[in-house]
């Protein structure tokens, strides 16, 4: 029997990496990926010929392009144009070429800015975006909504899954454009480094994240893509088809910092820079739907935190 041919957009991500370091553990499988200089996933004819010629049998749809707070305001047209070409793309493609099964990571941004807390799957689309990610926002919306626009009218079996805030080797450590761990990691060692007396941090420190390791991403994401479609169905509605992929636990982002700097060895002072935006005043996502289908988060934040900062120091002396 031929291996299933699984293709990983995205493979060189933070998510997509871990995603093919999990498939790689189970085995059994024959992944596919491409590089950007090899497949550029917002032209069409060429996402179309990829298909056509390698013929997946599945497709995780892990290409996005991300950033932290700063670089959203910074890239609008960017962030909705690039997002909405990547998954229409990949997800119009596969269609075509009969990909029976396919997975798209979205984000929990996708959720308004006031959503009670924790944030049900049912909570979308019944307020008002946080507006500083809007565009990227909306561009993860429609990626959900070309897969139950698909399921709905061709009988494909493409799921979503949500993350909440995600963290871990392979992230995005730019000083401008990285979300806030990777950015407060790389402030922090930069810190002890100069052997800095304080530390400068955007906002208040007063809102609240969740924040989920990426291999555990990783292995939440394989197991939706593997659950049996009589089970995925019971736990999902045909208009209402992702999943929420967190831990169900948040913290200040205060605590966050106060924690990094313990794990980077930074014994100086924290200050809060209030000028600077909050964003969404508190994130958590309610997790109950994939806990009832058997799975939970195992990584905890200082473990994942001590794993981050490793990765981190590995790629600077790389």
């Amino acid at each position: 029997m031929k291996p299933e041919r699984i293709f990983v957009a995205g493979h060189r991500g933070m998510v997509g990496s871990a995603i093919v370091r999990r498939l790689q553990a189970e085995g059994g499988c024959e992944i596919l990926t491409r590089a950007h200089h090899e497949l550029d996933l917002t032209d069409q004819a060429a996402v179309h010929r990829f298909f056509q010629v390698e013929r997946p049998d599945r497709v995780i749809l892990a290409a996005a392009r991300v950033g932290g707070i700063h670089a959203n305001n910074t890239y609008p047209a960017e962030f909705i144009y690039q997002n909405l070409m990547i998954e229409a793309n990949v997800v119009h493609a596969a269609h075509t070429t009969d990909v029976q099964h396919l997975l798209f990571l979205g984000s929990s941004c996708i959720y308004p800015r006031l959503a009670p807390q924790p944030m049900r799957e049912d909570a979308l689309l019944t307020g008002t975006l946080e507006a500083t990610n809007e565009p990227y926002a909306i561009a993860k919306i429609a990626g959900i909504k070309l897969c139950e626009s698909y399921n709905r009218q061709y009988g494909r079996d493409y799921r979503s899954v949500m993350p909440t805030n995600l963290y871990g080797p392979g992230d995005n450590y730019h000083p401008e454009n990285s979300h806030v761990i990777p950015a407060l990691l790389r402030r922090f060692h930069e810190a002890v480094q100069a052997d800095a007396p304080e530390v400068v941090i955007w906002g208040s420190g007063t809102p609240m994240r969740e924040f989920l390791h990426v291999d555990d991403m990783a292995e939440a994401s394989v197991f939706v893509m593997r659950l049996d479609d009589a089970t995925y169905q019971a736990h999902t509605q045909p208009m209402l088809s992702h999943i929420n992929v967190g831990t169900g636990v948040d913290c200040t982002i205060r605590e966050l910092a106060e924690t990094i700097a313990r794990v980077s060895g930074f014994k100086g002072r924290l200050t809060w820079d209030t000028s600077k935006p909050d964003g969404t005043p508190r994130k958590l996502m309610d997790v109950s739907r994939l806990a009832s289908l058997g799975w939970r988060a195992r990584i905890g934040l200082d473990e994942g935190l001590h794993d981050a900062y490793a990765a981190f120091r590995r790629s600077l002396a790389a």
